[in-house]
């Protein structure tokens, strides 16, 4: 295909789309929403994690030479979609960059054996710096890697730390990178260091990208199938133009962020260096749009909705707590402007 109609067209393969219907079939199956909820608070199952490195989820980002499969981005945030969707209780995305990051340097090939081993989960820590930070799937990682200053270090726990209470029951935990309990060494140091973790950094929110938009997709379902099912007046409530109207607006923000996710993976992997915006863009527009997508199948719920035992709800909590463990997702509008006009400057000062 020419390159700049690749760069206009982000179709799938007839090999991109049987993955992502491998791993869609796997989820319906194993991944109902009872066992969701049966996960809560903890937001992790250990038979379900197991059951995915089966299916190499894991294994199959990193490269042949390291023990994988191979598969790029492109193929990740298939699979990725396919987590948000059943809003699944396993830190794939956090396992996943993190495996990928272990397989770009020598030192990390012993700890990345025992993560394709299934004995070791790893995970990255999202912000530069030593100290405590909230850190995703920290409560079930024992390893996790971080950018202390100018290095990159592999921080080692015997077991993980206590997970955080948290509205989106995920396995956050606060991790202490210079505790006494954590043994550190160092993966890399100087610009290759801070490029390898910005670089993880750009591939989780790749992944929590295409993840929110599978759980935009799942309650866009949700709120249509009670929009047909539901009768009020002697007619469907989908015929009621105040709800057929928000649920045809989720159903476009679902596709334009699903194209927007695949450009900024498209470019990541075949043109890391250019519209490197195309990522912070993407992550808080799937986050909006997920936000947006949980609060109105909780609408069109109605009274239903409200309440906990609802599948809605597995989604609207989700969406409100899963990306706050970066911060909040408003800065990413900062880091937008900064890569499309430079950082900012104080006029006049």
């Amino acid at each position: 295909m020419d390159l700049d109609l690749r760069r206009a067209d982000y179709s799938l393969s007839d090999d991109q789309e049987a993955l992502q219907a491998a791993f869609e079939t796997f989820f319906e199956r194993e991944c109902p929403a009872t066992r969701v909820r049966s996960a809560e608070p903890f937001g992790f199952d250990e038979e379900l994690w197991q059951r995915l490195a089966g299916m190499r989820a894991v294994a199959m980002g990193v490269p042949e030479s390291g023990g994988g499969d191979g598969a790029g981005l492109e193929e990740l945030i298939l699979v990725a979609e396919e987590v948000g969707r059943r809003v699944a209780p396993v830190p794939v995305i956090e396992a996943v960059v993190a495996a990928r990051l272990l397989a770009a340097v020598p030192a990390g090939a012993d700890t990345l054996d025992a993560v394709l081993r299934g004995s070791v989960i790893p995970t990255i820590a999202l912000h530069a710096g030593g100290g405590d930070q909230l850190v995703p799937g920290g409560s079930v990682a024992r390893a996790a890697i971080a950018l202390v200053g100018d290095d990159l270090v592999l921080a080692e726990r015997d077991r993980p730390p206590e997970q955080v209470a948290n509205q989106g029951h995920a396995p956050i935990a606060w991790w202490d990178l210079g505790g006494s309990d954590v043994e550190r060494r160092t993966l890399a140091t100087g610009r290759e260091g801070r490029d390898l973790f910005e670089q993880a950094g750009r591939e989780w929110r790749i992944l929590t990208s295409a993840a929110l938009i599978g759980m935009s997709r799942a309650v866009l379902d949700l709120g249509v199938q009670h929009a047909r099912d539901r009768v009020a007046f002697g007619a469907p409530i989908g015929t009621f133009q105040a709800v057929s109207h928000s649920l045809v607006d989720v159903a476009m923000s679902v596709d334009t962020g699903r194209r927007l996710v695949r450009k900024a993976t498209w470019y990541q992997q075949h043109e890391p260096g250019v519209h490197r915006h195309l990522v912070p863009m993407a992550y808080f527009y799937a986050q909006e749009a997920a936000v947006e997508a949980t609060t109105v199948a909780v609408h069109v719920l109605g009274g239903v909705g409200f309440t906990v035992e609802s599948d809605a709800q597995l989604y609207f909590r989700r969406a409100k707590g899963w990306t706050l463990v970066a911060g909040d997702p408003q800065r990413e509008l900062g880091a937008l402007a900064d890569q499309l006009f430079g950082p900012a400057q104080v006029v006049g000062a």
